[in-house]
């Protein structure tokens, strides 16, 4: 059933493995997560849950439409919305229902998607690992893009060529995450590795295939 939460990111610290080895995780603050609408496909085309995040006791930091979904399906107002693909075999949820982290356990793997790192305006050393021009003997070239494309052929630049611009502040996705450890009283999750997003970020956590 554990499909898949919402929370955020903690910060990253260290455990022990039982070889004694030091491990760098990321400790996260996943759920509790109502459900707060649940999608079929005799009615919407396709079959999901959409759970929510973050208790919001103020009302009049939600829209009306935003107080109206939740007032329909009688779930406290919650602060973040999220829709999570159902393919079958997940089991059955029902509104209102509380996910948790109890729903995971050491060893799963998990997909955590969340917002990356805004690092603005960057060149294309930074944003793509150019290598640059030389460092000495009077070389004024040494951080620039250079030439871009050939002047005969093809006499133009190729669509998608890297170039300087706006970096991170985009959705990213890793893959083949471990869980460490899972507290339930305390909504923690321990995931070996690092997440996308900076600490307090909101993620989307999800069971690896």
């Amino acid at each position: 059933m554990a499909i898949g939460l919402l929370g955020r990111k903690v910060g990253m610290t260290q455990v022990f493995d039982q070889q004694g080895k030091a491990v760098a995780v990321t400790v996260i603050q996943a759920g509790p997560c109502p459900v707060v609408q649940k999608k079929t496909v005799d009615r919407d085309g396709y079959e999901a849950i959409q759970i929510g995040f973050q208790s919001e006791p103020k009302a009049s930091r939600l829209t009306r439409p935003e107080r109206g979904h939740f007032d329909r399906e009688k779930v406290p107002y919650h602060r973040h919305l999220r829709e999570i693909r159902l393919t079958g075999g997940e089991g059955e949820f029902q509104v209102g229902q509380v996910l948790t982290v109890a729903l995971f356990a050491a060893g799963d793997q998990l997909r955590v998607t969340g917002i990356t790192k805004g690092r603005g305006f960057q060149g294309g050393v930074k944003r793509w690992g150019y290598r640059g021009g030389p460092k000495t003997h009077g070389s004024m070239f040494h951080r620039a893009p250079g030439s871009i494309g050939a002047s005969s052929f093809p006499s133009r630049v190729f669509r998608g060529h890297h170039l300087p611009g706006h970096m991170g502040a985009s959705r990213h996705t890793v893959r083949g995450l471990r869980v460490v450890s899972v507290d339930p009283e305390k909504h923690l999750l321990l995931v070996w590795g690092a997440v996308p997003g900076p600490t307090g970020g909101l993620l989307t956590i999800r069971k690896g295939k």
